[in-house]
């Protein structure tokens, strides 16, 4: 075991072994090869190539690197193409404050029997009139940004459900396709796992 897998416990650490094909004689290599890659795409600004940050995209990919190198570069592409979206990604910014606050999305504090984080969204909840759409997408991706910290999250996933019942006609008519766009692409790179 690398200090990269500390934290995962035996149980996670067999998983990442068996379904993720991690394996820790050559963790580094993998890295490498993945960091290596990186010179191909000089048209995108890679701001972390650390070793724990590039291990996130190998396991999502199950270790294939060429897979695990196109995610990380479609994650930094996405944040270069819509800069908006991660200026003062942070909790304390009104509009996310406000989307968290409303459960926006909500994280179960129980993992599935997979050990995997649940995080729930119920669309009806959405309050228009006190923050947008891309407020929640923005809760969504700093929430996730948090939470894909774990090593043990990384290996075993999340789970998002999106509740759509009740969901009214008003609500619906403020989501644009470039909203729903946005937010699937945002989705499709920060849900790493």
């Amino acid at each position: 075991m690398t200090h990269l897998q500390a934290g995962l416990s035996p149980e996670t650490l067999e998983k990442a072994k068996v379904e993720l094909k991690e394996n820790s004689e050559t963790l580094h290599q993998d890295i490498q090869e993945v960091r290596d890659m990186i010179i191909t795409r000089p048209d995108i600004g890679f701001l972390r190539t650390d070793d724990a940050f590039i291990l996130r995209f190998l396991r999502a990919r199950k270790f294939n690197h060429f897979e695990a190198f196109r995610l990380l570069a479609q994650y930094f592409e996405y944040r270069q193409q819509n800069l908006d979206m991660f200026k003062n990604l942070k909790a304390t910014d009104p509009g996310i404050k406000q989307a968290l606050k409303d459960g926006f999305p909500g994280v179960l504090s129980n993992l599935d029997k997979y050990g995997r984080k649940i995080l729930v969204l119920f669309a009806a909840n959405w309050d228009q009139s006190r923050y947008t759409f891309v407020d929640i997408l923005r809760a969504i991706l700093l929430s996730l940004e948090s939470m894909i910290e774990d090593p043990e999250l990384q290996v075993n996933g999340f789970i998002l459900i999106i509740d759509w019942s009740n969901f009214t006609f008003k609500q619906a008519s403020k989501l644009t396709p470039s909203m729903l766009r946005l937010a699937i692409e945002g989705l499709q790179v920060s849900l790493v796992n």
